[in-house]
């Protein structure tokens, strides 16, 4: 559980952004540094010597991804294990760089989940369904559509989902 304005500074500090996600080790690297940005307050995301977080699913406030338009920020958290971000809103840039390269579902919810939901919850995302459940409280949240979003992210990214689908030479 993050808050507002969660940066890609805070998502991925630039200091690593010269690990190549193709690299099979560097995209693992990637992942030991998801999230390493954040203050404090918010504790480790991925445990020190560990390059996978315990995490599956983050939840976010307003404006998440914000700032510079690094398509680290997403690889990061799919190589951390993250399937998805739940947030209010998003950056418009850090959306698109969940479309392009398919790492991970940016959900935008009905509601502001932010005190709601703590850190270490369990949770129940259903992208069919639209909603994010948290069993011990009973409480089930709505969320948007991700349209046809969702496809594109099924596939793998914006240039597989078009040779998937006949849009570009499968060849290439």
């Amino acid at each position: 559980m993050v808050g507002d304005n969660i940066d890609t500074d805070q998502i991925i500090p630039a200091k690593y952004l010269n690990l190549v996600p193709t690299i099979p080790e560097e995209y693992e690297a990637l992942g030991s540094h998801a999230l390493a940005g954040l203050p404090a307050e918010y504790g480790v995301f991925v445990p020190e010597g560990e390059t996978r977080a315990p995490y599956k699913i983050v939840v976010g406030g307003r404006n998440f991804g914000c700032g510079s338009s690094r398509e680290h920020a997403p690889v990061c958290l799919g190589a951390a294990g993250v399937e998805a971000v739940v947030a209010e809103s998003f950056a418009r840039i850090f959306f698109r760089n969940c479309m392009a390269t398919g790492e991970l579902y940016p959900v935008e919810t009905c509601a502001r989940l932010c005190g709601r939901i703590k850190t270490g919850d369990e949770v129940v995302l259903d992208l069919d369904g639209h909603t994010l459940a948290v069993p011990a409280r009973q409480k089930i949240y709505d969320l948007h559509d991700l349209g046809e979003a969702k496809g594109v992210i099924e596939h793998g990214g914006l240039f597989e989902y078009a040779r998937r689908t006949g849009m570009i030479d499968a060849r290439k």
